[in-house]
């Protein structure tokens, strides 16, 4: 098994107990258990561990046979077992996984709670847990399986390795989950000013600020139903406020366009002819002339008469004379 990252070198007792692992037990008896101990020792001294000279470390070697025998398996059989039966779940918190874990193996194996193998129990833990978090990466749609190790604080050169992916891509999905977070704390911010109102008050404040229905059931804990009464709501206001804006444009309109011809006051009349007569003597263009009047704030009901029937001015301002 890949216990610990291959640029560390692992722990005397692991690299014993993964030795044990290639002993055919059936072949091993006390008469020739202790060549088997003096191969081991042999092949730990060339892989850099100084075992065969060392006493404290040939004695570890020692009683890790006994208690291999004593049992009738490796170690690393259960351990591997044990670690095998776990869930990417029960990995998420590794070190609650690694007491399990050590709690369940001391039952038979006493030394692997001992403080000093604990730390490296938690390595492989989390090494699992890594291997766990890539396999079910690469089996997500999308950028699911970028986001899912980005989101577990997972390396950024060992994503961009095992996921196949350019700097590039990552830093794509990196500002895509930090626009997401800006918005989550904007909206958190929203609810928190419309905290003391009711749930459509609520639902209705984040509409208003163009947050997502996504969002809003998310983070106002809203539920559909409280969603679409807050949205029949909108509608009716905002046909109230269309219709008070079309009442207003009417009358604004009204207002600049002036009284309908038989609503004008005689005097009035006859001052408004009078300028309509100078407008036309500097343009017989009535784009030209429109604007003029609209400038000298005459009455629509009279421009239009001096557009398309300018004689009928005349007949106008007999009947305004008397």
């Amino acid at each position: 098994m890949t216990a610990i990252e291959e640029t560390t070198k692992k722990p005397l007792w692991l690299s014993i107990e993964e030795k044990f692992q290639r002993i055919n037990l059936n072949d091993l008896s006390e008469e020739n258990s202790e060549a088997a101990i003096q191969k081991i020792a042999s092949e730990l001294d060339s892989a850099g561990y100084n075992v065969s000279r060392h006493g404290g470390n040939m004695l570890q070697l020692r009683w890790a046979m006994d208690d291999m025998l004593k049992v009738g398996r490796p170690l690393m059989n259960d351990f591997n077992n044990a670690i095998a039966a776990f869930s990417l779940e029960d990995m998420m918190d590794p070190y609650a996984a690694t007491r399990k874990l050590i709690d369940g193996l001391s039952q038979t194996w006493k030394e692997i709670s001992s403080s000093d193998r604990r730390p490296d129990v938690i390595r492989i833990v989390e090494k699992t847990k890594l291997d766990l978090l890539i396999q079910k990466a690469k089996g997500l749609p999308d950028d699911s399986g970028i986001r899912l190790l980005i989101e577990e604080n997972v390396a950024s050169d060992v994503i961009m390795k095992e996921l196949g992916i350019t700097k590039e891509k990552l830093d794509e999905v990196n500002a895509v989950i930090a626009k997401e977070k800006a918005e989550r704390e904007r909206v958190a911010s929203l609810l928190e000013a419309v905290a003391d109102k009711s749930d459509e008050e609520r639902v209705k404040h984040l509409f208003q600020n163009n947050v997502s229905e996504g969002l809003i059931t998310e983070m106002a804990n809203a539920d559909q139903g409280v969603i679409d009464s807050a949205k029949q709501a909108m509608e009716e206001e905002l046909k109230e406020k269309q219709r008070m804006e079309e009442e207003a444009a009417a009358k604004r309109k009204a207002e600049a366009e002036g009284p309908p011809l038989e609503d004008i006051p005689k005097d009035q009349i006859l001052e408004y002819i009078e300028s309509i007569r100078e407008i036309l003597e500097f343009s017989d263009v009535e784009k030209d002339i429109r604007a003029m009047c609209e400038q000298s704030s005459i009455p629509k009901s009279l421009v239009d008469i001096a557009v398309s029937e300018p004689g009928k001015l005349d007949e106008i301002e007999k009947n305004a004379q008397g």
